[in-house]
């Protein structure tokens, strides 16, 4: 007996680019709607263990039917999905099996033909009037259509077969369809079928809100919120989602009121104290949110985010031990473990207690807590100068993480530099940028390194490089027009490039020092020293405060220079720009 290999509908869906895994609603992550497969997973079984049911002996040996069997399936195997097409529509005239129909059905899917999906799920359908997943396609395939009138018919067929799963295929294949940027004709459909049904109004009310968040138009998706309230005002969905546009729209006061009382009428849901914690965190009410987080561990012991919470909430509040009994406590789990140590290495890390950070952040191993546990291994081993083991922990972060090369080659490059490697440093950012010809941050530092290394030429070509990409790039701007004020011949070109910089960002302290030596450099003292003290107010650097006490001393103000001078040498003794101030004019 042959067996034709029968894809899911599910399958041809997501090979259509129109997954149906229903992605949260933003911004109500905490909002889960319960996913619906297109296809049954007891008829999935049946026809993987059985394959097509045994024909009758006449049929069995048609030869056309035979030919047409094995002609879709060699199509299939070449994906030549439309001769498939019609293969298995010829099928499903001639033999009185549903799934030939259904086969043609994924067939048109998968080749995006809305036509022919409609000439096949008519078949279907003919075949199985009360099949759920045919009117599912069936709508989708509406949908796709652009026919708001065909659309909200398809749905309301839909809505009668399927009333107490409604809600949910509603939500799938709204999550479908907004990828495919259609949200605003799923509203206007919905918009329609509400016309049509009363007992479902506030289902669709409901998408209709979370359609509307996703298109931004929050307005829109509160009114709706309140239409779904109106007439269902105890359920839990809704409730969150008003909170949470009240949350957004910084309405925190009717946020907790609306939380607050949800409390009430739901004790038993989680989400609605986890959503009060979370914005009481962010309006710093650390006490009450780790209340909040006590009570919620009690009610759901088994949920590893809300010891968590607590620990940081305890860390926030310098409350360390009582944040390590509960992470100690939480590592034991297998699940929480690597969160949980990386957590207890960041508090050994607080007390610079290096070994024992180094310690619990290797028991990290799982994803991204991995990788930012190694990244903290290392900072903690540049502080102690073991640059020896920094570089084999990072020959296995890369092995590990290739995704993230970029960064590991700008921290090698940095630990090279404050090794006084520069030459590796430059060697190292020029072999990356030949497989990363027009990576900006790489461009930039080793533009930065070749100004260490006397390399002018190459330092202004590579910042060019940036600008021809991004012309706007206030960092590139800025240091190429500090860089060129060296040169007196160049002044005019490096004003042009200091101009833009700090139109593009005038109150960023590198960029306003830069814009004030240049006026050092221009003669217009008064507006330098404007500039230069604004900039040093926001940043006590050393660069700054050395232009600065020149300007100051050219100015004949020398007193007011030599007590900068002291200030900021207390500061920072060892700075090599106030070394070299001191050195040319005091010395």
């Amino acid at each position: 007996m042959l067996k034709l290999p029968f894809l899911s509908v599910i399958s041809i869906i997501l090979l259509g680019s129109c997954a149906v895994e229903t992605e949260k609603p933003s911004p109500a992550e905490v909002v889960a709607p319960q996913k619906v497969s297109f296809v049954e997973a007891s008829t999935e079984v049946k026809l993987e263990k059985s394959g097509l049911p045994p024909l009758e002996a006449k049929t069995a040996i048609d030869p056309d039917v035979m030919y047409l069997m094995l002609a879709a399936e060699l199509a299939m195997q070449r994906q030549q999905f439309g001769l498939a097409y019609e293969a298995y529509m010829e099928l499903a005239k001639r033999v009185k099996d549903q799934r030939f129909a259904e086969q043609a059905t994924k067939m048109a899917l998968q080749i995006k033909d809305s036509h022919k999906t409609t000439d096949a799920i008519s078949a279907w359908m003919n075949q199985e009037p009360k099949n759920v997943t045919a009117k599912k396609v069936a709508a989708l395939n509406a949908l796709r259509g652009n026919d708001k009138k065909i659309a909200a018919k398809e749905l309301n067929a839909l809505l009668t077969t399927e009333p107490d799963n409604f809600e949910n295929a509603l939500l799938e294949l709204s999550n479908i369809l907004q990828k495919e940027g259609k949200e605003k004709f799923v509203y206007d459909t919905l918009e329609v079928l509400a016309t049509k049904t009363t007992s479902s109004k506030p289902i669709i009310y409901f998408v209709q809100s979370l359609l509307s968040i996703q298109m931004k138009n929050n307005v829109q998706a509160e009114k709706k919120i309140e239409q779904t309230l109106i007439l269902k005002p105890d359920w839990e969905h809704p409730l969150l989602i008003q909170a949470q546009l009240a949350l957004m729209a910084n309405n925190f006061l009717g946020a907790k009121t609306l939380l607050n009382t949800a409390i009430l009428k739901h004790p038993n849901n989680p989400a609605f104290k986890k959503l009060l914690a979370q914005m009481l965190i962010k309006t710093t009410e650390y006490e009450a949110a780790a209340e909040l987080y006590q009570t919620l561990i009690t009610q759901t012991p088994s949920d590893g985010e809300n010891y968590i919470a607590l620990a940081l909430i305890n860390l926030q509040l310098n409350r360390d031990t009582n944040a390590e009994t509960i992470l100690k406590t939480l590592a034991e789990k297998a699940e929480w473990a690597s969160q949980a140590n990386f957590y207890l290495g960041k508090i050994e890390e607080k007390r610079n207690n290096t070994e024992a950070a180094v310690l619990m952040f290797d028991k990290v191993k799982d994803g991204g807590f991995e990788l930012d546990a190694g990244v903290s291994i290392i900072n903690l081993l540049a502080k102690d100068g073991k640059y020896a083991d920094i570089d084999l922990r990072l020959d296995v972060l890369v092995r590990k993480f290739p995704a993230q090369k970029l960064r590991f080659v700008l921290m090698q490059a940095s630990l090279y530099n404050q090794q006084n490697q520069a030459e590796k440093a430059f060697s190292l950012l020029s072999e990356t940028l030949l497989q990363m010809p027009d990576e900006k941050d790489l461009l930039y530092t080793r533009a930065l390194v070749a100004e260490h290394l006397g390399k002018l030429d190459l330092l202004e070509s590579d910042l060019k490089r940036i600008l021809t990409k991004d012309a706007n790039n206030s960092e590139a701007l800025n240091a190429l027009g500090y860089t060129l004020l060296s040169d007196k011949k160049r002044i005019a070109e490096a004003e042009k490039y200091l101009q833009r910089a700090i139109k593009l960002q005038p109150n960023e302290p590198v960029i306003m020092d830069s814009f004030g030596w240049l006026q050092f450099k221009l003669g217009n003292y008064l507006q330098a020293v404007k500039y230069l003290q604004l900039a040093y107010e926001k940043q006590n650097s050393g660069e700054i405060a050395a232009h600065l006490c020149e300007v100051l001393w050219m100015m004949n103000k020398k007193e007011d220079a030599q007590k900068l001078l002291d200030e900021a040498l207390k500061a920072s003794p060892d700075d090599t720009d106030l070394l070299d101030f001191k050195k040319r004019f005091l010395e």
